[in-house]
């Protein structure tokens, strides 16, 4: 079922206007862990001080595969919710159905073009008009450690792929689970994605996992990268799987295990916490990444509504989402930083500095992409692929070269 997007014009015009009550937005999302739940609070909060009733659609799980297939049971059977978390080229696909709506009344008044990268900007239209807000731009190619452990274990925090297997090592061998993981697909995704780019470089790692160059795909390069990605088996414990990532957060932050790696969601759990940037906890680029930064920009998709009320309260949330307070707010809990430029940075912490900086930098001189591990750089089909593969190795006593061989193959057909 497709729907005409054209009535929906008049009403987001009237987004930015005074009134005593905006109509209701039902939102699908999957933040449900501890920081991600205080980040929608705050937009809730945010929404019913505008007049905006906030119906919360949350459907657990850190990836979010359960509640893009609830989405599109939704959507198929005509009952879209107001607004979804969508990314990616996912936004495109979604739009190329004529399911979403255009905000383009409330982003051109509030000068959306020129307070959002272009990077982010991009992303967050089809056909070049706005049909999703972003709210912030994840790093996700973190490592994050509890140095208390390093100190007893007579480690230090690693900064190669060479070097993490030797730190790891002396972790294990101080009695502490060296990597912290959940073994859902999505995490295995995303530290195959760190080791991708620790291995390959920001080049490759374009070529190879957002073009689909299969010359670079079917490389010695390749194989080292599942030779990498092999050798941490050793390093995660026999509960790993199921875990979900938080639960694996968590076990650094109770000093069991020494790091994880994971996108800057992570640091929310460590303020819910009450752990300190620096002190409590550390945060750097994983292995061989640190002039690089894969990421992965979280938005609201908005989908079009037969109700004007409906219609004029996603102007409103969208309006509310690109605000320099909630812009602040939402990211200072979420760990992640904000999608407007200009933003005072006083009120982050170190390591949302240091993101800051890579992102800029890493703009500049071709380390910035998007993570395919987060829906950012490929299609559904190509990532699934990925997923598939990268999971089902990492579960294996398979060789790294059947593990590229595998994937080459996958990718190929997925294309």
């Amino acid at each position: 079922m497709k729907f005409k997007l054209s009535a929906l014009a008049a009403a987001t015009a009237l987004s930015l206007a005074p009134m005593s009550h905006a109509g209701e937005v039902e939102v699908l999302h999957w933040w449900t862990s501890g920081g991600e739940a205080a980040s929608v609070q705050f937009l809730k909060q945010q929404l019913e001080s505008k007049g905006v009733t906030w119906t919360d659609f949350a459907v657990a799980g850190g990836g979010g595969e359960s509640a893009m297939t609830v989405l599109k049971s939704r959507a198929i059977s005509g009952n879209p919710p107001t607004a979804a978390q969508i990314k990616g080229p996912s936004i495109q696909e979604w739009g190329d159905l004529g399911f979403l709506a255009s905000i383009n009344d409330v982003a051109t008044q509030a000068n959306w073009d020129n307070v959002l990268p272009t990077v982010v900007s991009d992303v967050m239209k089809h056909n070049g008009e706005y049909v999703a807000a972003p709210v912030n731009v994840h790093r996700v190619n973190w490592l994050w450690a509890n140095p208390e452990v390093f100190r007893k274990a007579g480690a230090t925090i690693p900064t190669t792929w060479d070097d993490f297997m030797v730190q790891a090592g002396k972790l294990k061998a101080a009695g502490y689970i060296p990597l912290a993981h959940g073994g859902q697909a999505w995490q295995d995704a995303t530290v195959f994605e760190a080791v991708v780019l620790g291995v390959g470089g920001a080049e490759y790692y374009q070529k190879a996992f957002v073009e689909g160059d299969m010359d670079m795909l079917n490389s010695d390069t390749t194989v080292k990268v599942f030779d990498v990605f092999g050798q941490l088996r050793q390093f995660i414990d026999a509960n790993s799987p199921g875990r979900d990532w938080n639960v694996a957060t968590s076990m650094v932050i109770n000093g069991e295990a020494g790091m994880q790696i994971m996108g800057d969601w992570a640091k929310g759990e460590f303020k819910v916490a009450g752990k300190n940037a620096g002190t409590d906890f550390v945060c750097v680029a994983a292995p061989g990444t640190s002039g690089s930064f894969t990421f992965n920009v979280d938005s609201f998709a908005f989908f079009s509504q037969s109700d004007a009320d409906k219609s004029e309260a996603q102007g409103v949330m969208a309006d509310a989402i690109l605000s320099t307070e909630f812009q602040e707010v939402f990211n200072l809990n979420k760990g992640s930083i904000p999608a407007r430029l200009g933003m005072d940075r006083s009120a982050f912490d170190s390591c949302a500095h240091d993101s800051m900086d890579a992102f800029v930098a890493s703009s500049q001189t071709g380390g910035l992409v998007p993570s395919f591990a987060h829906g950012m750089a490929v299609s559904e089909a190509v990532a699934g692929a990925i997923y598939d593969t990268a999971t089902n190795y990492f579960n294996s006593t398979d060789s790294a070269e059947t593990g590229a061989q595998q994937l080459v193959a996958a990718i190929s057909a997925a294309q």
